[in-house]
């Protein structure tokens, strides 16, 4: 996301009762309640309070903020995670947002959690822009692409459990069965496995129990190839669009690829 400073009218609206004053705010994010902390220059704290993760919280915290003086920056902890509807929400509003890095995981076993001291650890890094970075964007079309690429991705590690599991679990099928399944390609196996009609009113019987497992995890393989496949007629317009030399590349590559395999 680039960093965006605040207009006229947005000091303006956030810079009521000390318009003399410049602050700088923090926040850490969590699930349910974000934690913020507000500072003068001089490090000074003013007031530190916790707001929930609505946009009426989001509205509260801002208005809140503007108690105190006009905002020159905030930084926030996790603007990929907990911390996303409150980045976009004050994105829209015009504010300088700054991505603070988490405090250090040792450091913190050792002196414990205390999310307020986090806020106004967050509020001096945006102070003194330490420790801090542009948050990415969360709108718009690269959004999109990254949430339908995540969505792939556990598709894709899914579909290769799958496959997995039922390499093993014909390891281990009954020779009456291993024989109607020998010398057959993966996607002859897969597809008779998935047409199989198994009488599972006798699951107790283990040949039976194979045939029902052998063909559910036939199923969910191919449900999956499927739902990759759909998410694909989704993805690669977004990458085209935002990077053609890019798609070209991984298309070649992607075939490349296939020729080998």
């Amino acid at each position: 996301m680039t960093s965006m400073s605040p207009t006229a009218s947005t000091r303006q609206r956030y810079s009521k009762s000390h318009p003399d004053r410049v602050v700088y705010a923090g926040v850490d994010t969590h699930k349910e309640l974000h934690v913020a902390a507000v500072l003068d220059a001089g490090e000074t704290v003013l007031g530190t309070r916790s707001f929930s993760t609505t946009r009426a919280g989001y509205r509260a915290l801002l208005a809140w903020i503007a108690e105190f003086g006009e905002l020159a920056r905030i930084g926030i902890e996790g603007t990929g995670s907990y911390g996303a509807g409150l980045t976009r929400h004050l994105a829209k509003a015009g504010v300088t947002i700054l991505e603070v890095d988490r405090p250090d995981r040792s450091d913190r076993r050792r002196k414990g959690k205390d999310d307020d001291l986090d806020a106004i650890n967050a509020a001096r890094a945006a102070l003194h822009q330490r420790r801090t970075a542009i948050p990415k964007s969360k709108d718009g079309a690269v959004e999109a692409l990254r949430v339908l690429r995540v969505a792939r991705a556990q598709a894709v590690r899914e579909r290769r459990n799958a496959l997995q599991l039922l390499r093993m679990t014909t390891v281990s099928t009954p020779e009456e069965l291993r024989d109607q399944i020998r010398n057959l390609t993966r996607m002859q196996l897969i597809r008779i496995l998935a047409a199989w009609r198994p009488d599972v009113s006798n699951a107790a019987d283990p040949v039976t129990a194979y045939r029902v497992a052998l063909k559910s995890l036939a199923r969910r393989y191919l449900e999956l190839s499927d739902e990759i496949s759909d998410l694909d007629e989704l993805i690669n317009p977004l990458v085209e669009a935002l990077a053609p030399q890019l798609h070209t590349e991984v298309l070649v590559r992607v075939k490349f690829l296939g020729k080998m395999v």
